[in-house]
Parts: structure tokens; sequence; C-alpha cells
């Protein structure tokens, strides 16, 4: 039994750090797939006066450098459950499938009327999110109400109405929001210091591809060690401010943001602190539960890292 489990555990850990890197392989594609991808497309347009690029044109601007990592990435997941290596490819054990398969018919069976409408609901939310979100520029909404408007839904159609049941779906996102204060501190120093000007002047020194290349780099390699969310918004403002001294021109300008946006979402997979996704399954109680340490997660993370980050710069270099 202590085998299984073990199994079980390692079977859990694959599947969790696949769904991990499966969020940032869609995040990157599309507008509503990061938070920062909102603000770019926003200030892509902002520089110039304009409403910013809209759902269409998110996509396409950056489908030459994620689509490649896309493909790649599913190729890299594909391969490692083939062959088994860096803790993946462990398979469930029939005893335990047979013990999942059993509790689902259990609950299915005991599932009541008001338990399936709230299921309905929640699954009608969700959509209504990614519809707000597509649209949310074009009718000049702010992201913050949508947020609030999902929240009343969600709970107001599920027949949660007390305060002290909504309170608990915030718990497990308490440790998740206390490290991103401490990464936004950091980013701030950063920021405030001027640590990165060095970066940021060898960037504007060079032209054409040779500046998206380094600006991609740049971008992951601070993406490793703080929230990407804000190194994004620490290198736009670089951006804008080199656009309006003249240093680059609006076509530049806006093959810069693909590079901030791939840059801050492929390479920050190689640790939890630039992904969200990765962070908050650190900071939940199914982490330890699975032995799903920070560093067994740097590991394991570690083969999606090299192909796709790679994948991301030769699309920047030979495809954007």
């Amino acid at each position: 039994k202590m085998a299984e489990l073990r199994q079980f555990r390692a079977f859990l850990r694959g599947l969790m750090m696949h769904a991990a890197v499966g969020t940032a392989l869609g995040g990157v594609t599309t507008l509503v797939g990061e938070p920062q991808n909102l603000l770019l497309a926003k200030e892509a347009g902002r520089a110039f006066g304009e409403a910013g690029w809209n759902f269409g044109q998110f996509f396409l601007n950056m489908a030459p450098v994620t689509l490649p990592v896309l493909v790649v990435g599913l190729l890299t997941c594909a391969a490692l459950e083939l062959f088994g290596k860096f803790g993946y490819g462990v398979k469930l054990s029939p005893a335990v499938r047979e013990v999942l398969e059993r509790y689902d018919r259990e609950a299915s069976e005991r599932r009541t009327p008001k338990q399936n409408a709230a299921l309905v609901a929640q699954g009608g939310a969700a959509v209504i999110l990614i519809i707000a979100l597509s649209l949310h520029q074009l009718h000049h909404t702010e992201v913050g109400l949508i947020g609030l408007m999902i929240i009343v839904l969600a709970t107001a159609f599920s027949g949660v109405t007390e305060e002290h049941r909504l309170g608990k779906a915030f718990q497990e996102a308490l440790p998740f929001t206390a490290l991103l204060v401490v990464f936004f501190g950091i980013v701030a120093v950063i920021y405030d210091q001027k640590l990165f000007k060095p970066v940021t002047d060898l960037i504007f020194t060079r032209d054409g591809t040779e500046q998206l290349a380094i600006m991609y780099l740049a971008n992951g390699a601070l993406s490793l060690i703080s929230d990407n969310v804000f190194v994004a918004t620490v290198y736009i403002a670089e951006v804008k401010q080199a656009l309006f001294d003249g240093l680059i021109d609006r076509s530049q300008f806006e093959l810069l943001v693909v590079a901030i946006n791939t840059g801050t979402n492929i390479p920050s997979v190689g640790t939890p602190n630039g992904q969200a996704a990765f962070l908050f399954l650190l900071t939940t109680a199914l982490a330890p539960a699975i032995r799903l340490s920070y560093l067994r997660m740097v590991l394991m993370a570690l083969p999606y890292t090299i192909t796709m980050t790679a994948t991301g710069l030769l699309a920047i270099i030979y495809v954007l």
C-alpha cells in the first residue's frame, strides 16, 4: 500500500506539472491568457493614442513565436511521458484507479439537483469571464469590474450567500498573495534603484533582431526571480520611454511588446517565482501532500524550460 501511495503521488506530481506548464503554453498565446497580456495589449495602443490590440490582433502578433513554442511544448510533454524522465511517465495503478472510479460513482449518485445547478452556474460564469475579457477593450471596461462581476455571479447562482462560507474560498490563496506582495516589493526596488538600467541601455544600443533577442532573454531572466506580471510592467515602461525619446519606431516598438510578452511568459516556467500557476500550486495544501517541493518543481520544469525557451528565442530571431 505504501508503494501504491508513492506511485500515486508521483503520478499526481507529473499531472500537476503538465497542467501548470499548459497554463503557460496557452496563456502566452491569447489576450486573456495572462494578466500582463492585457497590460501589454493596452499599452501597445495607448502609446499612440489608440484603444490597443484586440483579441484577434494580439493572437496574430504573438503567433510567430507562441505557436512554435506551443507545438514544441506539447511534443516535450509527449516525450517526457513516453521516456519517463525527470519524474514523469508514472502510471496510475489499477487499485487506485478502482478506488477513484468507485468514489466518482458514489459522489455522482449523491449529487443533488441543486449541486448540479451550481456546477452549471460556475461553468457559465467561466464562459462569461472569457467573453468579457476578450471584449473588455471594445467597451472600455476595467478588468477589476469584470472580476467583481464574476465573483457576484458565481457565488449568487451557486447559492453561496453567507459571508463566512464565501471567506473560505480565499483562504487557500492567502500564502500565494503574500508571496506576490514580496515579489512586487523586489521589482519595485529593482525599478526604483534602476538596477536593470545597464541591461536596458544595452538593449537600446542594439537594433533589429538582436535588440529583440536581448529583450526576450532579459525579461526571461528577471521573470525567473520575480512574478512575470511585474517584470512586464517594468520593461514596457522602459520601451515606451524609448519610443517617446525617438530611439525606436512604431514597428520596432510593437515587436518589442511581443518580445516582452513571450520573454515573461515562456522562460518563467523555470521556477515557481515567475508563473502564477506554479506559485499557486506550490502554496496550496496539495503540494506537501504529493511531496512537490520548490526544488522538485524546478527539476520537473527543466526540460520544458530548455525546449520552450530555446524555441522562443529561435522564433524571435528567425520568424518574428
